[in-house]
């Protein structure tokens, strides 16, 4: 049985089988690129889509076959994807949880879009490096392989929100629907000891930004007209979300200043401020006075 097979959770929302499937339209035709022994194409063609597969592990494919109208059997690394896939187009490419075992994944999407339809889209789905409890791990010294999880032993590229985003790009795409897996830092599949680590760590990591992010899950379109239409609205919600942080800060700064004159007047308001007025005059009188003596 392949390492791979699962059974997939309809109700799951909090999953990447689930989240990959919610961002593929009913309907379409899909490539389901690593498609293991077909159990994301079976919910995908109760779902009403029409999908094709391409597989590296013979045994897992043939399980995938009865899902499949069309099944390439090979390496992707060296496949000639053209002559196996000939003119067959699709709706959606699905990538999901195949990127970081390639050696060159944008070379693999490059290839893939050929047979992507114009107005269509690249799902990928890629687990997160700096999720909180490897950055946790590293901290003690440790980077252990798994036979599945974050760190996979058959994982040979790692990926964080920054570096998938530049992979998709030189590739020719632009994401434009970003979903997450969220797992607490001290709840996943990475051996964490808390108690090894100085007090307030834990806390300080979990504040990271992904520090909870297990798995990203992108939605991307050819970096065309459209695709440049949706990043110029992604970069105006960016900098309008800025901004509104800028105005919570500063209107928090002026809260907290506020309270602090406010705090000062009570202070200087009191009798024991009043009795000392005269003393710290003359302190600094005599501070002055020594200061030009010098």
């Amino acid at each position: 049985m392949s390492r791979y097979d699962t059974t997939l959770d309809p109700h799951a929302s909090n999953t990447s089988h689930w989240q990959v499937i919610d961002l593929v339209p009913g309907g379409s035709d899909v490539l389901d690129v690593g498609c293991s022994t077909g159990y994301l194409a079976e919910a995908l063609v109760e779902r009403g889509c029409r999908v094709s597969g391409v597989e590296y592990d013979p045994e897992a494919a043939e399980k995938a076959r009865p899902h499949l109208q069309h099944l390439v059997v090979g390496d992707l690394v060296t496949m000639d994807l053209a002559a196996e896939l000939g003119d067959r187009t699709f709706d959606v490419i699905v990538c999901a949880d195949v990127l970081e075992h390639l050696p060159d994944p944008v070379d693999v999407l490059r290839r893939l879009l050929a047979h992507l339809r114009p107005g269509g889209s690249v799902v990928v789905s890629v687990p997160n490096v700096t999720h909180g409890s490897l950055r946790l791990a590293l901290l003690q010294g440790r980077w252990q392989y798994t036979p599945t999880g974050l760190l996979d032993s058959t994982h040979i590229r790692f990926f964080t929100r920054r570096s998938l985003t530049e992979a998709l790009r030189d590739a020719g795409l632009v994401g434009v629907d970003l979903r997450r897996t969220t797992v607490d830092a001290l709840g996943g599949d990475v051996a964490v000891d808390a108690t090894a680590l100085p007090d307030g760590v834990v806390d300080w990591v979990r504040a990271q930004p992904d520090a909870d992010t297990y798995q990203f899950v992108w939605r991307a379109v050819r970096d065309d007209a459209e695709g440049a239409a949706v990043r110029a609205a992604q970069e105006r919600e960016q900098i309008a979300a800025e901004l509104d942080a800028l105005r919570s800060q500063s209107a928090r700064w002026r809260e907290e200043r506020d309270a602090a004159r406010a705090a000062l007047d009570e202070v200087q308001a009191t009798r024991a401020w009043r009795a000392l007025s005269l003393p710290r005059a003359a302190y600094g009188r005599l501070r002055t006075t020594w200061r030009k003596s010098r």
